[in-house]
């Protein structure tokens, strides 16, 4: 087999292309031959030694990825050889074959193919457990989601309309806020016109045209966390998904308190590990709204598998709608 290696977390460029010993399956583990793998913002932090999981070294970044299980280790007994499933793991996808748990694997779908399921889990699984369940989205509700044009932000506009909530959706370009507008949503705020936090909330106090501002989905942080939390509703929900723009934001405490609102952690990751059964569910059910057309994630474009510091160069540039996807 052959895999992008990181001996050493200095970033992108350090990362070699090597061929290794093709691995066998442990207790509980299984062997897929990758088909295809996405790029995530973790992907870029977890080489730059930024990310709060930091695998031992050296490792294989790439934590999203669809293929063909080729073995299967002792105790596996929901997946067979020769079947496709998606993988969410730590690490391992950008390569030709990876090693995972069983038990973070989704068998795909009819419907999907290995582009799209190497797309959709962790993203589409991050915006429904934000949305849904930590944010308790309601029909009728407004929701604004920031860096919408991005990854989770599109896979965000797409559930929450599929929820009946009225969206707004914030991202950095005309060209972003177009598309965004083509996946539903209501209405869309240029934040590259509005360049300073009153601009920003001015722009948005025109997108909610009198109506409140329920849930602030934010997946970015930096300079656009304050303005938006001073917009929230009465008991309106914060959720804290990243921070891709760069800057932890520092909210000051007073702001919930005389809202009433809440600011709420969303780690997908973590509700996978500790409600394996509830997050099986989400899975059950954006499989069942992408079977029925309601969901399709957005990919920029898919490159080959040894493209990939390329890849990672254009996620870097944060121009890319939706998903960037390599295949081998």
């Amino acid at each position: 087999m052959h895999a992008w290696v990181c001996d050493n977390p200095i970033g992108v460029d350090a990362l070699q292309w090597r061929e290794l010993p093709t691995p066998k399956p442990g207790v509980g583990e299984v062997l897929l031959e990758v088909k295809a793998a996405s790029l995530n913002f973790p992907d870029i932090l977890m080489v730059e030694n930024k990310y709060q999981f930091k695998p031992p070294l050296p490792f294989t970044p790439g934590i999203e990825y669809a293929g063909v299980i080729t073995a299967v280790g002792e105790g596996v007994t929901q997946f067979k050889v020769g079947q496709s499933v998606a993988a969410r793991s730590g690490s391992g996808g950008f390569g030709t074959h990876a090693v995972t748990s069983a038990s973070l694997c989704v068998a795909m779908p009819d419907a999907f193919t290995h582009v799209h399921a190497a797309a959709f889990f962790v993203t589409y699984g991050t915006s429904h457990h934000a949305l849904m369940d930590r944010g308790e989205l309601k029909p009728g509700e407004t929701v604004l989601v920031l860096g919408a044009a991005g990854g989770v932000g599109s896979a965000a506009v797409e559930i929450a309309k599929v929820a009946g909530a009225k969206v707004i959706a914030a991202a950095s370009s005309d060209e972003k806020c177009e598309m965004c507008k083509s996946l539903g949503a209501d209405a869309t705020i240029n934040y590259g016109d509005a360049t300073d936090p009153e601009a920003f909330r001015a722009a948005l106090r025109e997108a909610l045209a009198g109506t409140d501002l329920d849930v602030i989905y934010d997946p970015m942080g930096g300079a656009l966390a304050e303005p938006a939390f001073r917009s929230i509703a009465w008991r309106g929900r914060y959720l804290v998904v990243g921070f891709a723009a760069g800057a932890i934001p520092k909210i000051p405490l007073n702001l919930p308190l005389l809202k009433g609102a809440s600011i709420v952690g969303v780690v997908w990751g973590g509700h996978v590990r500790k409600d394996p059964q509830g997050s099986a569910a989400v899975v059950e059910e954006l499989a069942q709204w992408y079977a029925q057309g309601k969901l399709r994630p957005v990919i920029d474009r898919v490159l080959p598998m040894s493209d990939l510091k390329a890849a990672y160069a254009l996620l870097a540039t944060r121009r890319v709608l939706g998903k960037m996807v390599v295949v081998n």
